[in-house]
């Protein structure tokens, strides 16, 4: 039986992008399924497989997974030769899903044109250390590739709402982190999920920072 995963919208589910984008890249075949977070019987499907009725969420025969982190640990579990995971300890804790600031104040969007957003002392904080981190890891950790730790994996999944966000509004980052950024823009799974996001016909007024109008490319 194939998995199954169900995504919010492909234009704003920030945490839906994670797991799809890591079993895309890895080759992990699986049946999708996208519900908008609007949607009136939302919470009604979703908690067929999720336990919290939040999207993402994995089934994988009898076996239901919810959250982000929980689905790319499963997956690495289950899928050992997709090396989601760097095998040392020390490049596995440079991942990290927090920047609440950022998340708030640069909602994911990948329709709307490139266009620059004023930030906050907050923001430009959760900035700077993405830059370092992600200029950290290209440089102790990237060797074999244009990804974090070489190949593409878990965190670059993690990270790639990150990248959507920085792209969207134009935030500044150093030449190591743009060169990164670039790289995972170029997958063919980016421009997969970013060309149905082009299409979906569902507003959500909250993720959009420019409303009541809404910019699309």
């Amino acid at each position: 039986m194939a998995l199954k995963l169900i995504v919010g919208n492909k234009n704003y589910s920030s945490w839906s992008f994670r797991p799809w984008i890591a079993m895309k890249v890895a080759g992990i075949p699986f049946e999708e399924e996208v519900i908008s977070l609007n949607a009136e019987d939302f919470k009604q499907r979703v908690s067929k497989i999720s336990g919290t009725g939040k999207v993402p969420a994995l089934a994988d025969g009898n076996v239901q997974v919810w959250e982000s982190l929980a689905i790319l640990e499963y997956l690495a579990e289950r899928f050992p030769g997709a090396h989601l995971w760097p095998t040392d300890p020390a490049a596995r804790a440079e991942m990290h899903a927090g920047f609440v600031p950022l998340r708030r104040h640069l909602p994911m969007n990948m329709w709307r044109p490139v266009a620059r957003r004023d930030l906050t002392p907050e923001v430009q904080s959760n900035v700077r250390r993405i830059d370092a981190i992600w200029t950290d890891c290209r440089t102790r950790h990237g060797r074999g590739g244009a990804f974090l730790f070489g190949a593409f994996g878990a965190a670059d999944a993690m990270y790639a709402p990150v990248v959507a966000r920085f792209h969207t509004y134009a935030v500044e980052v150093g030449a190591v982190a743009r060169a990164y950024m670039e790289a995972v823009m170029a997958l063919p799974a980016w421009r997969e999920w970013r060309a149905a996001a082009l299409v979906e016909p569902w507003v959500l007024p909250e993720d959009e920072v420019d409303w009541p109008t809404v910019m699309r490319v």
